[in-house]
């Protein structure tokens, strides 16, 4: 190895680095639990392995300001709005995209397990190798032509919605050296209005890189990370087709969802 290449890794770290501040930090919060603490079911905003997280994250207390003032109109999406077919991300463009096929389904709930009624969820993650279609993503994964990466729908009258997509791979990331995403997608809830829109992000079943992600790991309550996995549900599944997931979205109360900090983008 090149001097300078282990300069910058004594720089950025190593995943064993991150993996022992991680397990300290879970450490430390099992130990708050055992004490009588409440469960913390939010990620924290500063979370030193989770290296950006110490610049993004709010330094000062929120301003009070007239709710008026900023929601004078609320969002109300038709069915001319968004179409039926902007949910199957898979027929977006002339050829099929690669990749596994697959269904993810799910309802949007509060917190008392109501629907909530004909809401826009929007969707957007990388492609089979792990690449997204931004200019920032310049990672050697290979582009797909026919895949776009994103979609949206309206929850129906039981707050159910629907996206027919492909698996996205896993990708790296500058957190540290060897540093991987798991695969997941993004989503955006919008709620009665534009300043209560919450994005979050869906993970699958038995990843091998939950527990060496700072992003996944931040959020130091073993049940409120479970809640961001998705369940394998055969009674999805299309035959010869696509595999099928569950995933319920919680917007408020013990069991919500958890949502990013505003401005994570990864």
């Amino acid at each position: 190895m090149e001097r300078g290449q282990q300069t910058a890794d004594a720089e950025i770290g190593k995943q064993e680095d991150l993996s022992a501040e991680i397990g300290a930090q879970h450490s430390a919060y099992r130990a708050r639990r055992a004490a009588g603490n409440a469960p913390e079911i939010q990620p924290r905003l500063d979370f030193p392995p989770y290296r950006s997280s110490l610049l993004r994250h709010p330094t000062k207390n929120p301003r009070h300001v007239d709710p008026e003032s900023i929601e004078l109109a609320s969002p109300a999406f038709g069915h001319t709005d968004v179409g039926l077919l902007e949910a199957d991300l898979t027929i977006a463009h002339i050829g099929q995209p690669l990749g596994e096929r697959m269904t993810v389904q799910g309802r949007v709930l509060d917190g008392e397990g109501r629907p909530v009624r004909h809401q826009l969820v929007e969707l957007w993650q990388a492609n089979a190798a792990g690449r997204y279609i931004h200019k920032r993503d310049q990672h050697p994964a290979p582009l797909d032509p026919n895949f776009t990466g994103a979609g949206r729908c309206i929850t129906d009258d039981d707050g159910w919605y629907r996206f027919q997509t492909i698996k996205p791979g896993a990708y790296p990331w500058k957190n540290h050296r060897n540093a991987w995403r798991p695969a997941h997608i993004h989503f955006s809830v919008f709620g009665d209005a534009f300043t209560q829109r919450v994005v979050t992000q869906m993970y699958f079943p038995g990843d091998p890189l939950f527990p060496l992600d700072p992003i996944y790991m931040s959020i130091v309550d073993q049940d409120a990370r479970d809640r961001l996995v998705a369940t394998y549900d055969h009674s999805l599944t299309s035959p010869e087709w696509a595999l099928g997931y569950r995933w319920d979205i919680v917007l408020t109360g013990a069991r919500a969802t958890w949502t990013e900090p505003e401005g994570g983008d990864e």
